[in-house]
């Protein structure tokens, strides 16, 4: 039999995000080691640049432009999403002085959380799902057999389909908070 749905999909999502978090500490460690601190600061302007551009695929899902390949922008939404954040946790650090970069720095992990739903989760859970059913049905079992043998793996499934529902508003909400930080450094600095 194969790996449950959540050693097999979960697990992975967890190292990604994981991986991102130690990444943006050891890299905010080490300028701090190195008297880099300054560093930071222009790592918030690059991230929010990455992050911005990474809009291109959605820019095209929604066919507001004509180029590009869907699923190469796609990757490339991930990617430039993901180190983009790796970015501003640099640039966030330890430094919140003010709720504003609190909760800017809450909902940026919130959306990360929910795109990497996404990516690593649905589609390839959903996939897995199918599959498991097709062979217990290839295997004899009727229907109800295989729904009761994948039962938590389709609750899993269908809990792992609300992440769009999650992601737009979220995503929407990170962006006020960006824009909102943005000003209130342009004008108390």
């Amino acid at each position: 039999m194969k790996r449950p749905l959540f050693l097999k999909f979960v697990l992975p999502f967890i190292q990604w995000y994981l991986l991102m978090i130690i990444l943006a500490i050891a890299i905010d460690y080490f300028l701090h080691s190195i008297q880099l601190v300054w560093v930071g600061r222009y790592l918030g302007f690059a991230g929010t640049f990455l992050i911005a551009a990474s809009f291109i695929y959605s820019l095209r899902k929604r066919k507001l432009i004509k180029s590009g390949s869907p699923k190469q922008l796609l990757m490339l939404h991930e990617y430039l999403a993901w180190v983009g954040s790796i970015m501003l946790l640099v640039h966030a650090g330890i430094h919140f002085n003010a709720v504003l970069p609190w909760a800017a720095t809450l909902m940026l992990l919130i959306a990360v959380a929910s795109g990497l739903v996404g990516k690593y989760l649905l589609k390839k859970a959903n996939e897995s799902l199918k599959g498991k059913r097709q062979l217990f049905l290839d295997s004899g079992m009727s229907d109800e057999e295989a729904d009761k043998s994948l039962f938590f793996d389709s609750i899993t499934v269908d809990l792992m389909k609300k992440w769009r529902l999650a992601h737009m508003p979220i995503t929407l909400v990170l962006g006020i908070l960006v824009l909102l930080h943005i000003i209130s450094i342009i004008i108390y600095n």
